[in-house]
């Protein structure tokens, strides 16, 4: 099913990427004097072109699905990894040392006081990853992966503008659905007072 593959493309990296990005953060929180490089190679990962960076991973992992993932997990890195960083850091430093004043360890200054708050900004950066993996997702076709993009790159082949509008339309629709989606999340998750406006 041809909507089913960048909708498995696109959540399974973005899984992977929340598993490794948003610890990852939190640890750059904790410890600031490596977080300015490690965000200088996570964005590096980002001026690569999407298609250079879905060629670069057929000679280790060959075509199909799993070179597509990879390269989308890593397109997925710098918006959660950055989000969950300021997210983080915009926590009111009174706030903390209310926290600290009440005995709250580390960890549980993080679990009840600092990720609740940062939670609006973190989930941005997901739903901003989410949004640039089903685009590049369309992309994974030229390398075996499938999806919507075959109707892209054969519609290219064939200058052919319906069978192209044939991946890109749903493409859209799909992107515009996965933003509704996490609008609905947000509300339910994050509490009136602390959402985006």
């Amino acid at each position: 099913m041809k909507i089913g593959t960048p909708l498995l493309l696109t959540f399974s990296a973005l899984l992977a990427a929340i598993l490794f990005a948003v610890p990852l953060g939190i640890w750059l929180y904790w410890k600031p004097g490596v977080s300015n490089g490690i965000l200088y190679f996570t964005g590096l990962l980002q001026t690569i072109p999407s298609i250079a960076l879905l060629a670069i991973m057929i000679p280790v992992f060959g075509i199909g699905t799993w070179p597509a993932i990879v390269a989308l997990f890593l397109y997925a890195l710098l918006p959660i990894l950055r989000n969950t960083l300021a997210g983080l850091r915009s926590v009111d430093p009174l706030v903390k040392k209310v926290a600290d004043g009440i005995g709250m360890t580390r960890f549980q200054k993080l679990k009840w006081v600092e990720l609740p708050l940062a939670m609006p900004m973190l989930l941005t950066g997901i739903r901003t990853a989410a949004v640039i993996n089903v685009g590049t997702a369309t992309l994974a076709a030229f390398i075996g992966a499938g999806g919507l993009g075959e109707f892209i790159v054969t519609g290219l082949a064939l200058n052919n503008t319906s069978l192209i509008l044939r991946g890109a339309i749903p493409a859209a629709v799909l992107a515009i659905l996965i933003e509704i989606a996490f609008t609905l999340l947000e509300k339910a998750w994050v509490p009136k007072h602390l959402r985006f406006k």
